[in-house]
């Protein structure tokens, strides 16, 4: 029979496990374990000869199927991806208010210097703002620039949160574990973060667990 204590420390072993580096992941199983930042996932790319171009979750999905054994050279993006059509060259193009906003639109300093100009010091491109601009093409930057007012507006209010992307690991993480320990600092929280992102995560997603109080001790 196991005994409950051992079983409970195996698995404690388990989810201490420290992340490996990239040159010792040859599987996709053992890949899919861990959280790996844009550093890491472009270091893969260099070492299986794959385009290093796109965003995380392209990354992600190129590199679990070249160790696979799939070819990813042509891959870019997952299937369920969308492509762009659009050829407006957000970097280069002088903008205006009634400039239209595409299907490829770009948060380089070039629209940036724009809504900052128009918006004023106080203008900061969230996570928020952005995902309303990429789900509204066809507006205008006048629009955006309204928008922006609106939500800053409401988040004047006590029970205001903006959202956060799911893109963003980090931020939700952080949230949660604020969420469930109001008196935990934020420097506390991110150490937390810190240790927590080298230790297993199912897809790759970092999850906040109670236990995880144990790395800012």
């Amino acid at each position: 029979m196991t005994d409950d204590t051992t079983t409970t420390a195996d698995a404690s072993r388990q989810n201490d496990a420290l992340r490996p580096p990239v040159h010792a992941v040859d599987s996709t199983d053992e890949f899919n374990r861990w959280y790996w930042p844009v550093s890491l996932l472009r270091d893969f790319c260099a070492r299986l000869d794959i385009s290093a171009t796109g965003t995380k979750a392209e990354l992600r999905h190129r590199v679990s199927l070249s160790l696979a054994g799939h070819d990813a050279a042509g891959v870019v993006a997952p299937p369920s991806t969308e492509r762009s059509t659009s050829r407006f060259n957000w970097a280069r193009e002088r903008l205006t208010l009634q400039t239209i906003v595409t299907d490829n639109v770009s948060f380089g300093p070039n629209l940036r210097g724009f809504l900052a100009q128009h918006i004023g010091l106080r203008f900061v491109c969230h996570t928020e703002f952005m995902a309303w601009v990429r789900a509204n093409r066809g507006c205008t930057l006048a629009d955006a620039v309204e928008i922006w007012h609106v939500m800053e507006n409401r988040k004047a209010r006590p029970d205001s949160r903006r959202d956060i992307a799911r893109c963003n690991n980090y931020l939700q993480y952080l949230r949660d574990i604020r969420d469930a320990n109001p008196s935990l600092t934020f420097s506390q929280a991110k150490r937390c973060w810190d240790a927590k992102k080298l230790r297993p995560a199912e897809n790759g997603i970092v999850c906040y667990h109670k236990d995880d109080l144990r790395f800012c001790r």
